[in-house]
């Protein structure tokens, strides 16, 4: 009987750390397109910079103040040597996220961030020479496939966009591959990765975010007819962005690698339905089976993933990603990751 409640209520936890994770996501995706859209505040940059301050706060507090993650220590050296490097990596990705929601629908940039398998297999074979089986390989094509079809049918396709988000799959992939070596001894979650590379982020991004775009902000704030309201808008987003990352530590240590996994590219789906709902954007029979084809492309990656993580030892076999290290490469709070950079 007791053991039964115990099933019960890790179920239920489940269940609660998935939704919460699915909400968070979902809400920083719609609001960063509405401030793009709805808000017209076409400054990129600076809402990353802006999601990447309240992040270094938040981490900060977690941490610092309310104790509840203790702070993973990191040598001063290792800070410039091996820190840096991975958030001007990250910074990459989460500005490039936010670039190609500026410019191209949510279901289309949902898409395209569901290639960061296929870049990141390509670049581990091409770089490292990993070896990878030849089920890996097959499980790409239905996610290369439905990004071609979901890219020729697209009804609001954008270039600029389109470079920016594929771009961001690359990024999000060097990220994945440097974090094997730059933090080799670190078992970084996702509140200590925010805590050390946010700050150095917003010191990356500040100068060209206030060169590039200081001028357009301040005209956008002598026309716009309710600046402050968009301000509180602007910076909420970078609260619940933060919240993301909690949250992704959270559903992490409360499901299974698969569950997860499968979880994710659910969650795809419901960003890509609600963002519909609210924008209306366009979407053709042939954009939506291609959209179809890649998260179950993704799904069907992550399922041979874990089918050869399980192979005894000596088997040849794709190198295994441990759940420590799994939250570590998640991304910070992007706006579209599924497990990359959430800032």
């Amino acid at each position: 009987m007791e053991e039964g409640r115990l099933c019960q209520w890790s179920v239920c936890r489940s269940l609660l750390a998935i939704v919460q994770w699915w909400g968070f996501n979902v809400t920083v995706i719609i609001i960063n397109k509405w401030i793009f859209q709805k808000l017209d505040f076409k400054f990129p940059l600076s809402v990353s910079c802006v999601h990447f301050i309240t992040s270094s706060f938040g981490a900060y507090m977690v941490i610092k103040v309310l104790k509840l993650k203790p702070l993973i220590v990191v040598d001063p050296e290792d800070r410039w040597k091996r820190i840096f490097p991975m958030s001007f990596v990250f910074c990459v990705n989460i500005v490039l996220g936010n670039v190609s929601l500026r410019y191209i629908p949510v279901s289309f940039m949902q898409t395209i961030k569901s290639f960061t398998p296929a870049t990141t297999v390509i670049l581990q074979w091409l770089v490292w020479r990993k070896y990878f089986d030849w089920r890996i390989w097959a499980s790409l094509i239905p996610i290369v496939g439905g990004i071609l079809l979901t890219s020729i049918t697209e009804l609001s396709f954008n270039m600029f966009g389109f470079c920016a988000a594929l771009f961001g799959c690359l990024a999000t992939s060097t990220k994945t591959i440097l974090a094997e070596s730059l933090l080799h001894g670190y078992k970084f979650d996702s509140i200590n990765t925010v805590y050390y590379m946010a700050p150095f982020a917003t010191l990356i991004l500040g100068v060209p975010a206030m060169l590039l775009e200081g001028n357009g902000i301040m005209e956008w704030f002598e026309t716009h007819p309710s600046p402050w309201p968009a301000l509180v808008i602007i910076f909420s987003s970078g609260v619940l962005a933060f919240c993301l990352n909690f949250s992704i530590f959270y559903v992490i240590h409360s499901t299974t690698a698969v569950t997860f996994n499968v979880a994710g590219n659910l969650k795809v789906a419901v960003a890509v339905l609600i963002s519909w709902m609210i924008f209306k954007n366009p979407i053709s029979g042939l954009n939506a089976v291609g959209c179809g084809i890649t998260l179950v492309g993704c799904t069907f990656y992550g399922y041979v993933r874990h089918l050869l993580s399980q192979q005894p030892p000596g088997t040849p076999r794709t190198p295994r990603t441990p759940r420590n290290r799994m939250e570590q490469l998640l991304p910070l709070v992007n706006n579209n990751d599924k497990l990359d950079d959430k800032i």
